[in-house]
């Protein structure tokens, strides 16, 4: 009898309205010059559970977002997820449409996601943390 190899289930997600309208007119647009991603990501938004902007957790990562997580590889960074014409990896702002911040939208503390590097390679995030928001932190200024 042959055994199957489990594909790991996906955790479930949330989205704020607001960024599954702003995500979705992104991904499209991006169609043609970066088409896997595009598609991970309309893949992502179509299987999330959108709510109100109001209703988002604060332990869920949307745009804005401060990050902490962790690689299978060992590796653990801080991260703010920005949109593309926001991102600068030396200040540790990536891009939704990278893989690893595609991975990471919308996951929570705790949850772990598979995610495609460029090259390919297959690997998985856990998410620590996750903190202030930027429309949280430009409310509070």
């Amino acid at each position: 009898m042959k055994k199957h190899a489990q594909t790991p289930r996906k955790p479930s997600i949330v989205i704020g309205e607001t960024d599954h309208q702003r995500l979705n007119k992104l991904a499209l647009a991006a169609a043609d010059r970066l088409p896997e991603i595009s598609d991970g990501l309309l893949l992502e938004l179509e299987r999330a559970r959108v709510i109100s902007d109001g209703s988002v957790p604060g332990n869920v990562v949307r745009m804005g977002s401060t990050v902490e997580y962790e690689t299978d590889t060992g590796g653990g960074r801080t991260v703010t997820l920005v949109f593309p014409q926001d991102a600068d990896i030396s200040a540790g702002k990536i891009s939704v449409l990278t893989p690893i911040g595609t991975a990471l939208l919308r996951l929570s503390a705790g949850q772990t996601m598979g995610w495609t590097a460029r090259d390919d390679k297959q690997h998985k995030l856990t998410v620590l943390a996750v903190t202030k928001h930027q429309a949280e932190a430009e409310a509070s200024a």
